[in-house]
């Protein structure tokens, strides 16, 4: 039986990950996953692929979410209340790979500091009440601002086999944290079998299969430093997890089905297998 071994969410896209041994599975995801956003001009989101150093701002999200405290390497923390959008707020127009989406800003002192740390001009927004992005794969959903489906899968079997395939070569492991998952699951003796499972019980939730992970630049970034540190892992995937819909493949996305508080030693139990 495969269990949770580690459970992360990210409250701003792109930023660093907040680990926690128990959580709240909501319709999006862990609480406050990839609720926030951050947006350079024109409401264009900003992503590591062309911003790194999203890496070291460390959120950290009250448990009722109403406050927010930012962190970063040689900044003063920043410690916010956080405008849920309630009531008649403004909307913000932002964008996500081309799509538009509405959200709350949540003001010019968090603007200041991220623009500071980034060294660009930028807004720090949240995703709105009336959110009702529906996201697409075998299992449709929903999600905050997260690439795609609400849960990112991992399991250790997976990543020790990608380990070997990069010692072989010569070169140095990578990290975890270069995939940012949501769920690490221990206990599978087969690399990629979170790509079989379809249906998944853990803790109080159920999580359906969406797709694959298909890889970007943003595995190319040192999470602990905000810089560029290739070409692993995206090389050696390149050997043997090229997929036909175009990149490599690493992990599985999951929306949920059933919500539930789930926790770190929880059983993962697949109820219903692919066949491919």
């Amino acid at each position: 039986m495969a269990t949770v071994v580690e459970l992360i969410s990210y409250p701003i896209k792109g930023c660093a990950g907040v680990p926690a041994t128990e959580a709240e599975l909501t319709p999006a995801g862990l609480a406050h996953d990839r609720s926030f956003l951050i947006v350079g001009p024109g409401g264009v989101f900003r992503s590591q692929r062309k911003d790194p150093r999203l890496a070291v701002i460390r959120p950290a999200v009250s448990g009722d979410g109403a406050q927010l405290t930012l962190r970063a390497p040689g900044c003063d923390p920043l410690r916010l209340d956080v405008d849920p959008g309630t009531g008649s707020a403004a909307r913000a127009e932002v964008e996500m790979f081309g799509t538009p989406y509405r959200a709350v800003d949540q003001g010019d002192r968090a603007a200041g500091w991220l623009s500071e740390v980034l060294g660009a001009e930028s807004r720090l927004v949240r995703v709105p009440p009336e959110h009702d992005r529906v996201t697409d794969g075998l299992t449709p959903g929903t999600s905050g601002f997260a690439d795609s489906s609400a849960v990112h899968v991992i399991s250790l079997a997976s990543f020790d086999d990608l380990n070997r395939r990069i010692a072989a070569a010569g070169r140095p492991p990578v990290l975890m944290e270069r995939f940012r998952p949501n769920f690490v699951v221990d206990g599978w003796d087969t690399p990629q079998t979170e790509d079989r499972a379809r249906r998944i019980t853990v803790g109080g939730g159920v999580l359906g299969f969406t797709k694959l992970a298909i890889r970007c630049a943003v595995t190319l970034v040192d999470q602990r430093t905000g810089g560029k540190a290739g070409p692993e892992p995206l090389r050696t995937l390149a050997t043997y997890r090229r997929v036909p819909e175009g990149g490599v493949a690493f992990g599985s996305k999951f929306s949920v089905v059933a919500t539930g508080k789930v926790a770190v030693g929880d059983a993962f139990e697949v109820t219903e297998w692919g066949t491919d």
